[in-house]
């Protein structure tokens, strides 16, 4: 039997499709072929930080699916007015710590430095034996209380150990990434309603963990380190070391997750299931917002598909929006 939704409370059919019509008009995201596939996990009843966390534990669960990954958005209560509402202060629910030893160095993920320290001042304490993949605790703000610190149980999160079909060595680096990317400091906004917490998650394509987590200068760096174990010459950038370690580093993630039996596509393949979603939204009659920046993979651009059209750069709504860091 349906349950008739209180006044100016949206049925969850329609909160679904406010849901997935953000999905679809996100300027940023390649894969926007399987927006009708996103699942909604209704949580606009949780009142409280625990149950906050219960949810965003369910939505890990719910998505990894045993590396069957599950596109989905958990949505919390909506904020009244200029209300700040409910807050995840993490940007997304799985990320590793980044810790700054005295020479300046980082051990960890140095996007998460500023944040790592913000948690260690509210009351969490690292690993006696920090490491590069220190998972951080969800942080959860209800109104009115202060921030709560949440570990996450192991059996909610999956995590990929890097190795190469052909370089044995490769293991032996260490490198390990989570299986679900799950978005948690943006708003979902939409038909005069904005819910400031509403976690959303897709499956990864390969450039986002080795190019950019693991290549960036400004992230893991391991390109160095990659190059180096594979012999390259790095004492002139037109050597091409960079392009050949990133290459395999790429092979390594789409290997290693394939594997393990964890969902992922790889950037020519993203960039093809694009096309195909223009070609479906023009038969629908509907504009594509599109980001270029953020739509070329950043290995091989040109080499794919996306790299070689504009796209139109307004973003309807709904949407998902950026918000003010939680902290």
């Amino acid at each position: 039997m349906s349950v008739t939704p209180p006044p100016g409370r949206p049925s969850a059919e329609t909160l679904s499709d406010l849901a997935k019509t953000a999905w679809r008009n996100n300027a940023r995201c390649i894969g926007r072929l399987h927006w009708n596939t996103l699942e909604l996990l209704d949580a606009r009843t949780a009142t409280s930080a625990d149950e906050v966390f219960e949810a965003c534990v369910a939505h890990l669960r719910f998505s990894t699916n045993g590396g069957r990954v599950r596109s989905a958005v958990t949505v919390f209560a909506p904020a009244e007015g200029d209300e700040r509402g409910i807050r995840i202060w993490n940007r997304q629910l799985l990320r590793y710590a980044g810790y700054r030893a005295r020479d300046g160095s980082v051990l960890g993920d140095p996007d998460q430095l500023e944040f790592t320290e913000k948690l260690i001042g509210l009351g969490w304490q690292p690993p006696a034996d920090r490491g590069a993949f220190d998972l951080l605790p969800l942080a959860i703000e209800i109104p009115g209380d202060r921030p709560r610190l949440y570990p996450l149980p192991s059996d909610a999160v999956l995590e990929v150990p890097i190795s190469h079909p052909e370089l044995s060595w490769f293991a032996g680096l260490g490198l390990k990434w989570h299986a679900v990317p799950v978005i948690s400091d943006m708003a979902l906004v939409g038909d005069g309603l904005r819910f400031p917490a509403a976690p959303f998650s897709g499956h990864y394509m390969g450039t986002e963990i080795a190019s950019r987590n693991f290549g960036d200068e400004s992230r893991y760096n391991v390109l160095p380190l990659v190059a180096d174990r594979m012999g390259l010459d790095r004492r002139a950038r037109r050597m091409l070391w960079k392009d050949r370690a990133l290459v395999e580093l790429n092979t390594a993630v789409l290997h290693s997750f394939r594997e393990a039996g964890v969902a992922i596509v790889d950037h020519h393949t993203a960039s093809a299931q694009f096309v195909q979603h223009l070609k479906n939204e023009e038969t629908c009659g509907r504009p594509v917002p599109g980001d270029w920046s953020w739509l070329v993979p950043p290995m091989s651009g040109s080499a794919c598909p996306v790299f070689h059209r504009y796209y139109d750069s307004p973003q309807p709504g709904p949407a998902f929006v950026d918000q003010p860091r939680a902290w």
